[in-house]
């Protein structure tokens, strides 16, 4: 599946944007916190995506890192949240401060999102507490990234929790054989990461 999208951005609308990446004009839905760090309309940019598909419907959802895409993802896996509400709590809700709210147990935060009621709010407590570790930016520094960060991403998505998968990957990665090539050191963490994950 792909990782990601590279194009020219052709409009930017509210938890929307147009890419045009040849002649293809993709329709995104963008959590609005990512709209607004990403360049301007007729600007080219990189947007991190995650395919939602279903029998009747298909829809590319958007993010401005594979850490935002991570966030996402985890709030899937919270009973009740799907796609569209996963997409409104980041639109309302910075990164940063909802890692806040969930570690210091701040329900008013997560209540405030419209569509979120206090039982939504205590399942999202319970599921991701101390468990979105992110490197998120909050505009003060540099957002930090894994030299791994894609391999990471890819074992996210396949169910594997954040923190364990960032740990495994950091392990495994000292003791690649550095003849290789980056894909193929890729490749190798890839694998041997769902080896060591499994057990």
């Amino acid at each position: 599946m792909f990782n990601s999208l590279t194009g020219i951005i052709t409009a930017k609308l509210p938890q929307t944007i147009y890419l045009q990446t040849g002649g293809i004009e993709w329709d995104i839905s963008i959590p609005d916190t990512d709209l607004d760090v990403l360049p301007h309309v007729e600007a080219q940019s990189k947007i991190y995506t995650w395919l939602y598909h279903k029998e009747d419907a298909m829809k590319v959802y958007g993010f401005a890192s594979s850490e935002s895409r991570s966030i996402f993802l985890d709030l899937l896996k919270v009973d009740g949240v799907g796609p569209k509400a996963a997409l409104k709590i980041l639109s309302n809700v910075a990164y940063a401060n909802l890692v806040k709210a969930l570690d210091e147990e701040d329900m008013g935060v997560l209540e405030s999102v419209s569509g979120i009621g206090k039982k939504t709010a205590q399942k999202m407590m319970l599921a991701l507490k101390g468990k979105l570790t992110l490197s998120v930016s909050t505009g003060i520094g540099k957002e930090k990234k894994s030299e791994w960060e894609d391999v990471i991403t890819a074992l996210t998505q396949m169910g594997y929790d954040k923190k364990d998968c960032e740990e495994t990957v950091q392990k495994l990665s000292s003791n690649l054989d550095p003849s290789l090539s980056r894909s193929a050191k890729e490749e190798s963490l890839f694998r041997q990461a769902i080896v060591e994950l499994a057990l």
